[in-house]
């Protein structure tokens, strides 16, 4: 069904970027869908699309296993717009040459904008500005009835366009989606307004609005579980969740043995506080009170004697994955005829784990998306999982959530877990959860906390030599690591005032035993991830 809504097709051939190109342009409040790259034209145009634009992605259009998409788009009347590789595609397909560049370009590059009358309307006066380059494959010669329109020093081509008034077909090397290109924004602004036309009535309280309806429609009157672990996404889930159907929501916690300290408790006074009744109980007793809307259930004997003795990540998120559906096929049976399950999950858990809607490369096994069972008897239910952290932060506002709900920074299914680098052991967990304390609580009370995107310890699987009251020691490592970000797509390490981090160190080495050791991680995603596992 189409939009009521102006809308700008994205077809995806595999970029780990595609769903950012969708979010700016819900930033200019613009409706877009994301369809595979091998869409057909029929299902390209029942979304009555004002634009089209065609994404990046991990293949060379020289190849014979690149992916198969309609080129009929080419012959519509419509703006369509290709980055990096889909710049390389339109390229080849309208007769120009493509070829391996002589040097590989990633990273940031200095772009000189040569014509600013459309796509760089307002930037051709500027000077050289950064843009984010990655690619192996450049475009040799244009086709004909095309011209250069911007170029870096390695890219004499860097952005192209159709001279023919009707094709208007345009074309960049970089990714004006990311936020290292500067006046990204702002250029895909200026196709999405003014070359497509299109008119900005989309908001997240039209997103709130359809998301509900859409919850309405694929549950009807089933009963339906949340996977509630208190952070920001799976309480936003919830809320929506239980907006739209009520009392046929139950939300469920998983002490799963590698939560952070006292989680249990502030969960408790955060679900308090959305006037959420809450209940316990232990899987290990076998008694089940009266329905509760929140169940809070101790599985961590389960959770930590199916990890191990598991040192591969991988295997660790897979196997935290099904234990958390065991636990909850476990409540849907104690409840009764539940067939639905909702997740917090966001696009980039998804982007990461799985090829979402075009060929992208798996980076790491998400636990709720990757690491989950191929068969399962609950019905997934994941209202956010094309949107980003920041934007779910807003629809958490629109849902009228409290600050320190709607800003508390991201934590990861697997828990702990994946912050243990090796083993899994109650002892290792106690150790980190106590360090991870220590930062955290330092970061609230320097007034630090909001200035990060993410903050969280690390527990390393090394020992070293140390000296505490003229004796040897030989203990852990911990590891800090803080980032600033906007989606959680990139990440800067955040440059933590030095002396603030010699006083968390100083903490952690003092009141957790087994650690003599301290250190910052420094490294940016990309080309690091950031969590460690």
């Amino acid at each position: 069904m189409a939009s009521c809504h102006d809308t700008i097709v994205v077809l995806d051939f595999g970029s780990q970027y595609t769903q950012l190109i969708a979010r700016r342009i819900r930033e200019s409040h613009v409706h877009s869908i994301i369809l595979p790259a091998s869409a057909s034209l029929e299902t390209i145009q029942a979304n009555r699309p004002k634009g089209i634009i065609l994404s990046g992605g991990p293949a060379s259009v020289t190849s014979a296993g690149r992916p198969e998409w309609s080129r009929a788009i080419m012959k519509e009347v419509l703006p369509v717009l290709g980055i990096c590789y889909g710049m390389q595609l339109i390229a080849q397909s309208m007769g120009g040459r493509v070829g391996r560049a002589r040097r590989r370009e990633f990273g940031r590059a200095e772009l000189l904008v040569q014509d600013g009358s459309d796509l760089f309307r307002g930037l051709g006066e500027k000077p050289p500005f950064s843009v984010w380059m990655s690619h192996g494959d450049r475009i040799e010669t244009l086709p004909t009835g095309f011209k250069p329109i911007a170029r870096t020093s390695n890219s004499p081509i860097a952005a192209m366009k159709s001279v023919n008034r009707r094709q208007r077909l345009y074309g960049l090397q970089f990714h004006p989606e990311v936020a290292h290109t500067t006046f990204g924004a702002r250029i895909l602004n200026n196709f999405v307004r003014h070359i497509c036309g299109a008119k900005p009535t989309w908001t997240m309280g039209s997103f709130l609005h359809d998301s509900i309806e859409q919850i309405r429609e694929q549950v009807g009157k089933e009963k339906v579980l949340c996977a509630l672990s208190g952070g920001v996404d799976s309480t936003v889930a919830a809320a929506m969740t239980h907006r739209a159907i009520g009392k046929q929501l139950t939300c469920v916690f998983i002490d799963n043995g590698v939560i952070r300290k006292h989680e249990a408790n502030q969960l408790k006074q955060v679900f308090g506080s959305l006037d959420f009744k809450a209940g316990t109980h232990s899987l290990r007793s076998g008694q089940a009170p009266a329905r509760p809307y929140i169940r809070m259930v101790d599985a961590s004997e389960q959770f930590l004697r199916a990890l191990g003795r598991t040192t591969d990540p991988e295997k660790k998120r897979k196997i935290i994955g099904r234990q958390f559906i065991k636990a909850f096929e476990h409540e849907a049976r104690t409840i009764g005829n539940v067939r639905y399950l909702v997740q917090g999950t966001l696009y980039p858990d998804v982007i990461e784990s799985v090829s979402h809607r075009g060929p992208s490369a798996t980076i790491k096994s998400h636990h709720n998306v990757g690491g989950l069972p191929a068969r399962m008897k609950l019905r997934l239910v994941e209202p956010l999982r094309e949107l980003f952290k920041d934007e779910v932060r807003v629809l958490g506002k629109e849902l009228g959530l409290p600050d320190d709900v709607v800003h508390r920074h991201p934590f990861p299914g697997p828990g702990l877990a994946i912050r243990i680098l090796g083993a899994v052991t109650p002892a290792r967990a106690d150790m980190l959860r106590e360090a991870d304390a220590v930062f955290i609580d330092e970061l609230k009370a320097q007034g630090l906390y909001r200035q990060t995107w993410q903050a969280f310890a690390v527990l390393l699987p090394v020992r070293t030599v140390g000296v505490m009251g003229d004796q040897r020691t030989y203990e852990h490592v911990i590891g800090l690591r803080a980032v600033t970000s906007v989606d959680g797509m990139t990440a800067d390490w955040a440059p933590l005032p030095q002396s603030f981090l010699a006083h968390v160190a100083n903490r952690i080495i003092n009141e957790v035993p087994g650690v003599n050791r301290v250190v910052y991680d420094i490294s940016s995603k990309p080309p690091s991830t950031i969590e460690w596992e």
